[in-house]
């Protein structure tokens, strides 16, 4: 199975760009996040047309919005409402005998201090609670897959400085912990840094604001893919797919593939 992750930034915007990816890098399974339509609004027909007869999708006008696009038959998994906000950002599916969770942590706001910025503080929150939640419902023998935008960069060479982004919302020491409490929570296995090791920098999302993105290449690596232990003996290879990033009208993101025995 080639599965790929890609927060997309506005589906119906980049349906050209999800063409180009998928001729590209080919996935069994494709995951999207803040995919920005109301799921009145989805554009099924065009994503079966891309070869995925089974799509599963949680939308909301504007905001956030998580979709898993499969070649394989899926069937939706219920998840929790995290932090009671209703803001779609979980959706999970049953995919070949392996749960695939797709997630968009909230990004958390430029303020690192949940005192005075209630987007960091949700953020900290959901993180808590999914971490909580996890091993009352499924255990490390379990075969499952968890990915997204996570909104963490959680080592220092997932970040182009870490001394200099130690307070920036991403890197900061409270979010990398927060992710290694989940992390830890399973079991998990980084997939992607079972090819790329810790001592490669690594990014997938470069910011907007940059005049040239990859003469500066101050990036952050914001998208995993997590596996559970029984399917990491299984993983084949991991792509984070840079050129991407080089498209016409490109998400800040970039997709990341993992191909593996699922």
């Amino acid at each position: 199975m080639r599965l790929v992750t890609w927060n997309i930034n506005s589906l119906r915007l980049r349906l050209g760009l999800l063409r180009q990816v998928v001729e590209t890098l080919r996935p069994d399974v494709l995951c999207l996040q803040e995919i920005k339509v109301d799921d009145p609004l989805f554009p099924l027909e065009e994503c079966r047309a891309l070869e995925f007869a089974h799509v599963l999708f949680r939308g909301m006008k504007s905001y956030n919005g998580v979709a898993i696009l499969s070649k394989f038959p899926a069937e939706r998994v219920e998840t929790p409402d995290w932090c009671g906000k209703g803001d779609c950002r979980h959706l999970a599916a049953r995919i070949q005998g392996t749960e695939v969770h797709c997630l968009y942590v909230p990004a958390g706001g430029d303020e690192p201090d949940p005192e005075t910025n209630p987007k960091f503080a949700h953020k900290l929150a959901f993180l808590d609670e999914l971490t909580a939640w996890l091993p009352t419902r499924y255990g490390p023998a379990d075969r499952l897959v968890l990915t997204g935008d996570f909104n963490v960069a959680p080592l220092e060479t997932d970040v182009w400085s870490h001394r200099q982004l130690l307070k920036v919302v991403s890197h900061t020491p409270v979010e990398v912990e927060r992710l290694a409490r989940l992390q830890a929570s399973l079991g998990w296995v980084d997939a992607v840094r079972r090819f790329i090791p810790p001592s490669e920098h690594l990014y997938s999302w470069w910011s907007y604001r940059s005049p040239d993105w990859q003469k500066n290449d101050r990036g952050r690596r914001l998208d995993h893919v997590w596996v559970t232990p029984p399917l990491a003996a299984g993983l084949r290879s991991a792509l984070v797919a840079r050129e991407c990033r080089q498209w016409t009208q490109p998400s800040d993101h970039v997709p990341v593939l993992i191909e593996g025995d699922f």
